[in-house]
């Protein structure tokens, strides 16, 4: 059998897969804090323990937040070190292959239902067209994956630590800001546009703007280990939703849609753009309100190409596990 896993900064998913099943049917899936562990192996170890039959596992594939070199990975936002053959070793299996994150997500993509999906902008993907995946979570990472002639191959980047352009008097406001008053040397897209820059830009926008936050807000975002979610929470209030919340969700959209339609530019993604991570799905209505698709057009003479690119938001939950179990049973098929 197959065991794969999405290993993030906040939380790993490990699963058993057996090969007749195919990768939308796990057998078994556990969730895990990933801090709470010292190293994957220490996860493995309890997901295997907690099982009442341990399963005979020969393979293992898992997408990683981290750049993978030679079978090795330093993880960015976790203090490990994962490599291929300790964890060969460790649990004798005969192949194991690490994937970054958003290469696992996008090996997802050729493998997502319509009901997997919330389409954006429908556009006109050309077929066999470059495909890129942008995916803000706790850290923002970007991947993409090239037509070989017969089927989609996925490739990894690090683009999300590139440095952060401004396209507004509002933006370049905040790059001072983070230089100036939060002492960021080097600003890049993450730093701006994920769930460890939401809080940098409501930092920004609460001392732009001197705005004051109600009691509730300021007492809840002291006591939170991320604030991310109580300003989004804050945002999508149905009732009472909190304006600097709102504007904070609204800065963060015209960020990604700029990076967005930068990666379909550099990438020359006429098969479309990806939307993954945590953070898309939460913030749905507010990508629909036009602020995400004007952002990702502004680029002079080639709106015209960009307004043709179809874009997409991954509603699958589980879209890097997905995509870890897709290569890893591709990869016992031989």
């Amino acid at each position: 059998m197959l065991l794969a896993g999405d290993i993030g900064g906040t939380k790993t998913m490990l699963a058993v897969y057996a090969p007749q099943q195919g990768a939308h049917a796990p057998l078994i899936q556990k969730r895990f804090p990933s801090d709470d562990y010292d190293s994957l192996e220490a996860i493995i170890a309890d997901f295997l323990r907690s099982l009442d039959q341990e399963p005979t596992l020969t393979h293992a594939a898992f997408g990683i937040a981290g750049p993978v070199v030679n079978g090795r990975v330093q993880t960015t936002n976790l203090p490990w070190v994962i490599d291929e053959q300790r964890l060969k070793q460790r649990f004798h299996l005969a192949r194991v292959r690490l994937l970054n994150d958003l290469e696992a997500v996008a090996l997802a993509v050729p493998n997502l239902a319509p009901s997997d999906m919330e389409t954006l902008k429908p556009g006109r993907a050309t077929p066999g067209g470059t495909i890129a995946v942008i995916a803000p979570g706790t850290g923002l990472g970007e991947a993409f994956l090239v037509w070989d002639g017969r089927q989609y191959r996925a490739y990894p980047s690090e683009g999300g630590h590139t440095d952060f352009g401004p396209t507004s008097e509002l933006e370049i406001a905040l790059l001072q800001f983070l230089h100036h008053e939060m002492g960021m040397e080097h600003v890049s897209y993450e730093q701006v546009c994920s769930g460890l820059g939401i809080p940098n830009l409501y930092a920004f926008l609460k001392h732009h703007y001197q705005a004051s936050e109600p009691d509730w807000l300021a007492t809840e975002l002291a006591l939170a280990e991320d604030q991310t979610p109580v300003i989004v929470a804050a945002a999508n209030d149905p009732l009472h939703p909190n304006s600097l919340c709102q504007q904070t969700v609204r800065l963060f959209i015209s960020i990604l849609g700029a990076e967005a339609g930068n990666l379909a530019l550099k990438l020359l993604a006429t098969g479309g753009v990806y939307l993954g991570g945590g953070i898309p799905p939460r913030i749905l209505p507010h990508l629909q309100d036009g602020t995400f698709l004007t952002a990702f057009s502004n680029k002079g003479r080639f709106r015209r190409l960009l307004e043709d690119v179809p874009v997409s938001v991954i509603t699958h939950h589980q879209a890097a596990l997905l995509g870890a179990a897709s290569f890893g049973l591709a990869m016992m098929a031989g």
